[in-house]
């Protein structure tokens, strides 16, 4: 008979007090070429506009490395574990944004063209810094006050009413505002907010929590067509009634942007839920059916559908077609390379230069190559979201994930898609790249619940308590 100590209980407890590596050093790293990068564009705006460095690049400097730095710290404190990605491609795309939004301020046509029709210009660019510290504040709170994102999943049904009051604030009089045609703002307090970006978080939760319940029976199929299954009819009510939420908006709003992003990420959702390829293809139909039917008889949304058919056929009497065609002519004059920060023409585009088309300015200032290093910095957002839904350890955190990731990637899908001219002009923001202070504030909250889900995803389980008899345990040998 011989005395030994066990070696897993050793193992065990080794690797609970090493713990997996927090990562926080690697995002300290990439938060310094997310702050350096925008200062660098910035000395180069001034730079090719006047031919001398900016007098606020210090300011800028400082600002923007400071709510980096907050952000930094408060990662290290309350999500030691969240992906180290996230938070240094979301400060890059705001900077970036910050230096198109200060760069747009400084043109005489769209400075003349506001004091036409406002009697004053007021710079964005001070107010989108604001707009981003305000985000970053509510960045911090979620990550302080949301210990566990599964506590969200009691809120289900009353999530979905409040995204249902959000959306239908902007058709209350007196408080809703009517905005070139779209009914998507709302006046509190003298600040105009667009409702329907906190929306698309709210009802996120809920879609998470129902698609939770009900994903087994949604998974059912009926019968078999053209290789697909088929879901029972029954089981068709909840698409339907997302659907015709969706065009609701869209015919009472005029908000075609809203409208796509609300259904689409119900079917993303509805089809991880699932795993149903069915639920895609009826989708995508009922999409179709749904705004071509609007598209017949409301005005506005039949305006953007003309101007997306044939934007230079009717450029001389619709505002739209002029918008759209000076928006494809910048990607067109940016070429490959593009005519370099601050010597572009995106100015003519006009109205919403630096919002809804900011990103004609990037196509035309840093060219195709520009383009596509934007596009990856927004995929990368978006893999590390669905990267941080496969690693959730609970059905609702997996959900809840994917809808967020999905929703952003529709938002950037439709703007982008919408300047180019590869479907009809939403009317929506491209993410933190344009002004406007819901756009940035919602999806500075987006990226801090998606940091929190990777948090408890990635966070190591709690070692057990080490038993000092399992050490001392005989083993007696026969």
């Amino acid at each position: 008979m011989s005395s030994t100590t066990n070696p897993s209980a050793q193992h065990t407890s080794t690797i609970g007090a090493i713990g997996a590596p927090s990562r926080r050093n690697t995002e300290l790293a990439l938060l310094v070429f997310a702050v350096v990068i925008p200062v660098f564009a910035y000395a180069n705006v001034g730079l090719a506009i006047d031919g001398s460095v900016p007098s606020g690049l210090l300011a800028y400097g400082l600002g923007i490395g400071l709510l980096a730095g907050v952000g930094h710290l408060v990662m290290r404190k309350f999500a030691a574990y969240a992906d180290p990605l996230l938070l240094p491609l979301a400060t890059l795309l705001n900077g970036l944004g910050l230096v198109v939004i200060w760069r747009l301020d400084q043109s005489e046509r769209l400075q003349n063209l506001a004091e036409r029709q406002y009697g004053v210009f007021t710079p964005s660019a001070p107010n989108q810094l604001l707009y981003s510290a305000v985000g970053l504040a509510l960045f911090v709170a979620v990550l302080v006050f949301l210990k566990d994102h599964r506590i969200l999943q009691r809120y289900t049904y009353i999530s979905m009413m409040g995204a249902l009051v959000l959306l239908l604030l902007p058709l209350v009089p007196g408080v809703g505002a009517d905005v070139f045609g779209a009914k998507i703002w709302i006046s509190v307090a003298g600040f105009s907010i667009q409702p329907g970006e906190f929306a698309k978080i709210i009802i996120a939760i809920f879609f998470s929590g129902y698609l939770m319940v009900k994903r087994d029976a949604l998974a059912l199929a009926s019968r078999r067509f053209m290789g697909l299954y088929l879901p029972r009819g029954r089981d068709l009510g909840p698409i339907i009634t997302i659907w015709a939420v969706s065009l609701l908006i869209l015919i009472f709003e005029n908000d075609l942007g809203t409208s796509l992003l609300f259904f689409g990420m119900f079917v993303i959702m509805l089809y991880v839920a699932t795993e149903r390829t069915s639920w895609i293809v009826i989708g995508l139909v009922m999409s179709a059916a749904g705004a071509v039917g609007v598209a017949s008889f409301a005005s506005h949304v039949q305006a953007r559908v003309d101007a997306w058919l044939d934007p230079f056929g009717c450029y001389q009497t619709s505002g739209a077609c002029e918008q759209i065609g000076q928006s494809i002519m910048s990607f067109g004059s940016g070429g490959v390379v593009g005519t370099g920060l601050g010597q572009g023409n995106s100015d003519l585009i006009g109205f919403a230069a630096n919002s809804d088309f900011v990103f004609s300015t990037f196509g035309e200032e840093l060219g195709l190559a520009g383009v596509m290093a934007m596009f990856l910095l927004y995929g990368l957002i978006i893999e590390r979201g669905v990267r941080t839904a496969l690693a959730a350890r609970d059905p609702f955190g997996k959900l809840f994930a994917i809808g967020l990731s999905g929703a952003f990637a529709l938002q950037v899908f439709v703007v982008a898609g919408g300047v180019m001219g590869l479907i009809p002009l939403t009317g929506m923001t491209m993410p933190f790249l344009a002004a406007g202070g819901s756009s940035v504030i919602a999806n500075w909250a987006l990226i801090g619940i998606l940091l929190r889900i990777s948090d408890t995803a990635r966070r190591p389980a709690p070692a057990p308590a080490s038993n000092p008899d399992a050490e001392m345990t005989q083993v007696v040998r026969p």
